[in-house]
Protein backbone atom coordinates (compact mmCIF):
# COMPACT_ATOMS: atom_id res chain seq x y z
CA UNK A 1 0.00 0.00 0.00
CA UNK A 2 1.24 3.50 -0.76
CA UNK A 3 1.00 6.63 1.32
CA UNK A 4 -2.45 7.15 -0.19
CA UNK A 5 -4.04 5.79 2.95
CA UNK A 6 -2.76 6.99 6.29
CA UNK A 7 -4.89 5.44 9.04
CA UNK A 8 -4.19 6.19 12.67
CA UNK A 9 -5.88 4.33 15.46
CA UNK A 10 -6.01 4.85 19.15
CA UNK A 11 -8.29 3.02 21.53
CA UNK A 12 -11.26 5.17 20.55
CA UNK A 13 -10.68 6.69 17.10
CA UNK A 14 -9.78 5.90 13.51
CA UNK A 15 -8.60 8.55 11.07
CA UNK A 16 -7.55 8.20 7.43
CA UNK A 17 -6.66 10.79 4.83
CA UNK A 18 -7.16 9.57 1.25
CA UNK A 19 -5.17 11.31 -1.49
CA UNK A 20 -5.14 10.67 -5.25
CA UNK A 21 -1.91 9.10 -6.47
CA UNK A 22 0.50 11.23 -8.52
CA UNK A 23 3.44 9.23 -9.85
CA UNK A 24 5.50 12.13 -11.21
CA UNK A 25 6.98 14.48 -8.58
CA UNK A 26 7.54 18.17 -9.31
CA UNK A 27 11.26 17.62 -10.05
CA UNK A 28 10.37 14.88 -12.55
CA UNK A 29 7.87 17.21 -14.18
CA UNK A 30 10.55 19.88 -14.65
CA UNK A 31 12.97 17.35 -16.17
CA UNK A 32 10.27 16.00 -18.50
CA UNK A 33 9.21 19.49 -19.62
CA UNK A 34 12.87 20.42 -20.23
CA UNK A 35 13.32 17.33 -22.40
CA UNK A 36 10.08 18.00 -24.33
CA UNK A 37 11.10 21.64 -24.89
CA UNK A 38 14.57 20.61 -26.11
CA UNK A 39 13.25 17.98 -28.55
CA UNK A 40 10.50 20.28 -29.82
CA UNK A 41 12.89 23.19 -30.31
CA UNK A 42 15.51 21.03 -32.07
CA UNK A 43 13.03 19.46 -34.48
CA UNK A 44 11.21 22.75 -34.91
CA UNK A 45 14.47 24.47 -35.92
CA UNK A 46 15.20 21.62 -38.36
CA UNK A 47 11.81 22.16 -40.02
CA UNK A 48 12.39 25.93 -40.02
CA UNK A 49 15.71 25.42 -41.82
CA UNK A 50 13.91 23.31 -44.47
CA UNK A 51 11.47 26.15 -45.07
CA UNK A 52 8.53 24.74 -43.13
CA UNK A 53 8.58 27.56 -40.58
CA UNK A 54 4.93 27.12 -39.40
CA UNK A 55 5.86 23.74 -37.89
CA UNK A 56 7.92 25.55 -35.23
CA UNK A 57 4.73 27.23 -33.96
CA UNK A 58 2.86 23.95 -33.81
CA UNK A 59 5.65 22.41 -31.74
CA UNK A 60 5.29 25.35 -29.37
CA UNK A 61 1.55 24.70 -29.11
CA UNK A 62 2.25 21.03 -28.35
CA UNK A 63 4.59 21.98 -25.52
CA UNK A 64 2.01 24.41 -24.15
CA UNK A 65 -0.76 21.76 -24.34
CA UNK A 66 1.38 19.21 -22.45
CA UNK A 67 2.26 21.81 -19.79
CA UNK A 68 -1.40 22.80 -19.29
CA UNK A 69 -2.50 19.14 -19.09
CA UNK A 70 0.06 18.40 -16.37
CA UNK A 71 -0.90 21.52 -14.40
CA UNK A 72 -4.59 20.54 -14.50
CA UNK A 73 -3.66 17.03 -13.35
CA UNK A 74 -1.57 18.35 -10.44
CA UNK A 75 -4.35 20.73 -9.42
CA UNK A 76 -6.83 17.82 -9.31
CA UNK A 77 -4.33 15.98 -7.10
CA UNK A 78 -4.93 18.49 -4.30
CA UNK A 79 -8.32 16.88 -3.56
CA UNK A 80 -8.59 14.50 -0.62
CA UNK A 81 -11.03 12.75 1.69
CA UNK A 82 -10.81 12.69 5.47
CA UNK A 83 -12.43 9.74 7.26
CA UNK A 84 -12.82 10.10 11.04
CA UNK A 85 -14.44 7.49 13.23
CA UNK A 86 -15.26 7.54 16.91
CA UNK A 87 -17.70 5.28 18.78
CA UNK A 88 -20.38 7.95 18.32
CA UNK A 89 -19.76 9.26 14.80
CA UNK A 90 -18.34 8.40 11.38
CA UNK A 91 -17.53 11.64 9.59
CA UNK A 92 -16.50 11.82 5.93
CA UNK A 93 -15.11 15.13 4.68
CA UNK A 94 -14.52 15.47 0.94
CA UNK A 95 -12.25 18.37 0.01
CA UNK A 96 -12.29 19.54 -3.61
CA UNK A 97 -9.03 20.70 -5.22
CA UNK A 98 -10.29 24.27 -4.97
CA UNK A 99 -10.58 23.98 -1.18
CA UNK A 100 -14.37 23.66 -1.12
CA UNK A 101 -15.42 20.88 1.25
CA UNK A 102 -18.48 18.81 2.13
CA UNK A 103 -18.94 16.78 5.30
CA UNK A 104 -21.25 13.86 5.90
CA UNK A 105 -22.01 12.30 9.28
CA UNK A 106 -23.02 8.68 9.78
CA UNK A 107 -24.01 6.64 12.80
CA UNK A 108 -21.29 3.96 13.09
CA UNK A 109 -23.78 1.43 14.49
CA UNK A 110 -25.94 1.49 11.36
CA UNK A 111 -23.54 2.21 8.52
CA UNK A 112 -22.41 -0.67 6.31
CA UNK A 113 -19.22 -0.70 4.19
CA UNK A 114 -19.92 -2.10 0.71
CA UNK A 115 -17.25 -2.95 -1.84
CA UNK A 116 -18.72 -3.68 -5.28
CA UNK A 117 -16.27 -5.35 -7.65
CA UNK A 118 -17.01 -5.25 -11.39
CA UNK A 119 -16.01 -7.72 -14.13
CA UNK A 120 -13.61 -5.19 -15.68
CA UNK A 121 -11.51 -5.23 -12.48
CA UNK A 122 -12.71 -1.91 -11.08
CA UNK A 123 -14.48 -1.49 -7.76
CA UNK A 124 -16.75 0.98 -5.98
CA UNK A 125 -16.48 1.60 -2.25
CA UNK A 126 -19.72 2.82 -0.68
CA UNK A 127 -21.23 3.44 2.70
CA UNK A 128 -24.85 2.30 3.00
CA UNK A 129 -27.26 3.66 5.56
CA UNK A 130 -31.06 3.45 5.63
CA UNK A 131 -31.30 2.30 2.00
CA UNK A 132 -29.07 5.08 0.66
CA UNK A 133 -25.54 4.69 -0.64
CA UNK A 134 -22.69 7.17 -0.46
CA UNK A 135 -19.54 6.60 -2.57
CA UNK A 136 -16.15 7.26 -1.01
CA UNK A 137 -12.52 6.85 -2.10
CA UNK A 138 -13.33 7.37 -5.80
CA UNK A 139 -9.76 8.17 -6.75
CA UNK A 140 -8.15 5.11 -5.11
CA UNK A 141 -7.28 2.11 -7.25
CA UNK A 142 -9.03 -1.23 -6.74
CA UNK A 143 -6.41 -2.75 -4.43
CA UNK A 144 -6.32 0.38 -2.27
CA UNK A 145 -10.13 0.36 -2.07
CA UNK A 146 -10.09 -3.27 -0.91
CA UNK A 147 -7.46 -2.53 1.74
CA UNK A 148 -9.26 0.57 2.94
CA UNK A 149 -12.64 -1.19 3.04
CA UNK A 150 -11.16 -3.89 5.28
CA UNK A 151 -9.46 -1.33 7.54
CA UNK A 152 -12.71 0.66 7.85
CA UNK A 153 -14.74 -2.49 8.59
CA UNK A 154 -12.29 -3.44 11.34
CA UNK A 155 -12.40 0.07 12.79
CA UNK A 156 -16.22 0.06 12.72
CA UNK A 157 -16.25 -3.27 14.56
CA UNK A 158 -13.97 -1.84 17.23
CA UNK A 159 -16.00 1.39 17.48
CA UNK A 160 -19.24 -0.55 17.88
CA UNK A 161 -17.80 -2.57 20.74
CA UNK A 162 -16.32 0.46 22.53
CA UNK A 163 -18.36 2.04 25.35
CA UNK A 164 -20.02 5.26 24.28
CA UNK A 165 -20.03 8.54 26.15
CA UNK A 166 -23.62 7.85 27.27
CA UNK A 167 -22.79 4.48 28.84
Amino acid sequence: MTDTIAPTQSSRTFRAILHPHRSLPQSGFLILMGFICFVSLATGIAFYMMGAWPVLGFYGLDVLAIYVAFKINYRAGKAYELVELSPDLLKITQVHHSGRSRSFDFNPYWVKVMLNEWPDGSADLKLALHGKEFEIARFLNTDEKKDFAQALRNALTMARSAPTALA
